[in-house]
């Protein structure tokens, strides 16, 4: 039977777009990758640029300004959207961003009826919300990139700090993609080990475990300061994410889908431990977590929820 060839699209040339797009190129995400922009002369620039690359790949690369190029797509992903800007909140952006998805959503759901979205544009978790209501599709199938790229942050920090492999640490930074996230050190492990417990010689403290957190949770500003954006990073993540729906993988990411009643919390998208396939994303049976760690969960709901007011 001939494999059933899979396309993902990406909507937004700037440089977070054009970093999920080169990621699920080299990667191998799909056997197609597209790029949508209404700005045509860069949009084509950087189609062109991407198909120069496409000897060294198995997939093929197609784009431009027409919203046509989206038709047929398996997978969306959203980072259309003004930029965040040094010294400027996620949240800030929500009012500019709100309105171009209201806009923009109607139009990418009849092209591609079938598509699942992932919502990139900043404030994430605010848009998924949006683009999830003009949408008027399921909660599971227009979820945000969520914390993915915060909890690859943090286990890449925690591995140089106790000198294992990345792969080899277990932990979870979920709520709010931006300023209210935090760590579920409550269920953190390297390989088998309880964080608190590795090891004997050179333990952690939960003094050092906090430094750990609020440097992550700054990573973003950090980045900005020095390059002015963050890309690369979420352009692996994105990538990532996407391969995990169109394979039907069922991973375990820590997403966000707009929550119904998990952990008391409905209406907004918080980043929780989903299973995500084929179908789209699913928040997992609810997580076992301290009371502390629900009460930092349900304050980030509240940030989420305060943001989503002031939009109307």
């Amino acid at each position: 039977m001939t494999k059933a060839r899979t396309k993902i699209t990406v909507i937004g040339a700037g440089s977070v777009g054009v970093s999920v797009a080169y990621a699920a190129l080299i990667r191998g995400s799909a056997a197609e990758v597209a790029l949508y922009d209404i700005a045509t002369e860069k949009v084509d620039a950087e189609v062109l640029d991407l198909a120069h690359g496409t000897q060294f790949t198995s997939a093929a690369v197609s784009g431009g300004s027409d919203l046509a190029v989206v038709e047929g797509s398996d997978v969306i992903v959203v980072t259309a959207g003004a930029k965040q800007q040094p010294g400027q909140t996620r949240m800030e952006l929500s009012g500019i961003n709100a309105r171009l998805l209201e806009n923009l959503m109607p139009q990418l759901v009849e092209r591609a009826p079938d598509a699942v979205f992932i919502i990139v544009t900043n404030p994430a978790d605010v848009m998924t919300v949006v683009a999830q209501r003009v949408s008027g599709l399921p909660p599971h199938r227009v979820f945000g990139s969520g914390t993915v790229l915060d909890t690859s942050r943090l286990r890449w920090r925690l591995a140089h700090r106790a000198n294992v492999s990345t792969a080899s640490v277990h932990a979870d930074i979920v709520g709010e993609h931006g300023d209210t996230e935090f760590p579920l050190w409550s269920n953190a492990t390297i390989g088998s080990v309880p964080i608190l417990d590795w090891p004997a010689e050179d333990p952690f403290t939960t003094e050092e475990l906090d430094r750990i957190a609020v440097e992550v949770r700054d990573a973003a500003y950090a980045v900005i300061r020095g390059k002015g954006a963050t890309n690369l990073a979420i352009g692996v993540s994105c990538a990532r994410i996407a391969e995990a729906v169109l394979h039907d993988e069922r991973a375990v990411l820590p997403v966000a889908t707009v929550l119904d009643g998990e952990y008391g919390i409905r209406g907004v998208a918080l980043s929780v431990p989903s299973v995500v396939g084929a179908a789209g994303a699913v928040p997992l049976a609810e997580t076992p977590m301290s009371e502390h760690e629900l009460t930092l969960l349900r304050a980030s709901a509240d940030a989420i929820r305060g943001a989503i007011d002031e939009l109307g």
